[in-house]
């Protein structure tokens, strides 16, 4: 598609017109030298949307955002790092509560357009609410604070993600956190979105879903679904003009840009993957339909066999056809095909009729030693296609994730 979109890689959240953002270093996190406490405030009242983890075992912000959101409205986030405010009890849920009531209080809003959002261990200890208190009384807000605001949200990320997308008209910003406990069911990580647009509420809606469902549904770290996770969309209509629905002349474009936005967070996610050396794009074509394409690409970077093989640059395109075979995809072996990209960008085939091409194990070797290792499946079965991204797996995760409490 070619909607006149322009990415801005230093652009964030603050980048549309009315949003600013702040951060403060108050010790919720072990490293208190880091940013763990962040306000983010639009001048207007926004339109919002927002798609919650799938996990039965829901933090109190999420419960707290959920409600708050039931009208559809939002004008401000509150958000800390080193805590995830999870299995916390009542007094995990007062706390969501208290933040809530901090953050309006300091903005000058209704304590329920105000989204709560934590991240950190899960389980006790409970927030220390006085440091709360006093930091949110610390923040100061700006248009430049956007950076600030992604800094905050990290807990095991070692860079921040953020990207924004430009219209003529209208700008789409975007932030995320995330690189450990990544196996979406709705939206596994931290997001936040905001845009200038006018939107209408159920065009916002039904963008988003769409955007995330192509995006941060289609990427896998660890096959753990999270208990914190949000992706969150704010629209503010500052930059003026008709409300946009889905019959609007901007409709195509306003997807287009938040798709770009989110696919830029996720993919910089699985980059950034704890312990990952290999972002894994796998794109299946050929499919009977697209929830077909979507399950069998998303089998392959799950699959543990396929990850480890990566990291070890080995050629085994066995474990790819079994995970697509346990996708519960429709295909008949005897027509699959099955590539990998070479570093000239030419595809080399591996598996063709029902059996192993011949290929040159050098070669396949080599294309699986950049960072980015491109896999194709052509099930031979249909005209649909999907794409999802995943990371390798290594002996520095399995480190880091032994040692993450201690």
């Amino acid at each position: 598609m070619n909607n006149g979109i322009e990415l801005l890689h230093e652009g964030t959240v603050t980048t549309p017109r009315g949003f600013v953002a702040g951060a403060v270093a108050i010790g919720v996190r072990s490293d208190s030298d880091k940013l763990d406490l962040t306000l983010l405030y639009s001048e207007e009242p926004c339109t919002t949307a927002a798609v919650f983890t799938s996990n039965n075992l829901k933090a109190a912000p999420v419960l707290v955002s959920q409600a708050h959101l039931a009208d559809g409205k939002a004008q401000a986030v509150i958000a800390n790092s080193g805590c995830a405010n999870c299995a916390t009890g009542e007094q995990g849920h007062a706390d969501a509560i208290k933040m809530a009531q901090l953050a309006a209080e300091k903005l000058g809003v209704d304590p329920h357009d105000v989204v709560v959002a934590s991240t950190g261990v899960i389980g006790p200890p409970h927030l220390p609410m006085d440091k709360i208190e006093a930091g949110v009384k610390a923040i100061s807000t700006s248009p430049d604070g956007g950076v600030d605001f992604a800094n905050a949200i990290m807990t095991t990320d070692t860079v921040p993600k953020y990207i924004a997308a430009k219209h003529e008209s209208w700008t789409v910003g975007g932030v995320v956190k995330g690189v450990g406990m990544i196996h979406p069911n709705m939206a596994t990580m931290l997001c936040f979105l905001t845009t200038d647009a006018a939107v209408d509420r159920g065009f916002l809606k039904s963008a988003l879903k769409t955007a995330v469902d192509a995006t941060f549904n289609m990427i896998d770290i660890d096959n753990d679904t999270s208990t914190n996770d949000m992706a969150l969309v704010m629209a503010n209509g500052l930059a003026g003009g008709d409300t946009i629905d889905a019959g609007h002349p901007h409709a195509a474009a306003f997807q287009e840009a938040l798709g770009l936005v989110c696919a830029h967070l996720a993919k910089a996610m699985v980059a950034d993957a704890e312990g990952g050396t290999k972002v894994i794009e796998v794109l299946v074509t050929g499919a009977a339909s697209y929830e077909d394409a979507r399950k069998a690409a998303r089998e392959v970077v799950t699959s543990v066999g396929v990850k480890t093989a990566m990291t070890g640059h080995d050629p085994n395109f066995g474990r790819i056809l079994a995970a697509v075979g346990n996708s519960g995809a429709a295909f008949n072996i005897d027509n699959v095909e099955l590539y990998f990209r070479g570093p000239d960008g030419g595809d080399l085939c591996l598996f063709k009729d029902g059996a192993p091409a011949a290929f040159d194990r050098a070669e396949a070797v080599a294309c699986l030693t950049p960072q980015e290792i491109h896999v194709k499946v052509n099930l031979a079965k249909g005209s649909e296609s999907a794409t999802a991204w995943g990371s390798d797996l290594t002996e520095e995760f399995v480190r880091l994730n032994s040692l993450y409490t201690t």
